[in-house]
């Protein structure tokens, strides 16, 4: 089971979305490893009290990034983690600035995670 799995229901982040990226940060960080199963998506639902649609989305994207294989009678399987590209040496001394600037600006992480992810979806930042 996908363990501390929440979903902020004030955050301006889709509950599935943020489903999605917890699962995918377990795996990457080596919580969920290849063959753990996932919650069924009624399981997981009720946990989080949200649809099982939302679930299932989370899922199926997950689906798609490589990460995860829906079998029936197995359920969700966890299959790795997929190759991710390269990073620039532009964007890590990018990143890197970014996060001296919010050290010395008193930023905390989750305020620039969120000014990341606006900016990557083009939405506006804080």
């Amino acid at each position: 089971m996908a363990p501390d799995i929440t979903v902020d229901v004030a955050s301006p982040t889709p509950p599935f979305e943020q489903i999605r990226s917890q699962i995918a940060g377990h795996v990457r960080g080596g919580l969920l490893a290849p063959g753990d199963r996932l919650p069924t998506m009624r399981a997981l639902a009720a946990d989080l009290g949200v649809a099982v649609g939302t679930v299932a989305r989370a899922y199926g994207e997950l689906e798609a990034g490589g990460l995860v294989a829906s079998r029936r009678r197995t359920g969700t399987v966890v299959t790795g983690q997929p190759a991710r590209p390269p990073v620039g040496d532009r964007v890590r001394a990018a990143a890197d600035a970014l996060v001296r600037a919010a050290r010395e600006d008193g930023v905390d992480d989750e305020t620039v995670l969120d000014v990341v992810r606006a900016a990557l979806t083009g939405g506006t930042t804080l």
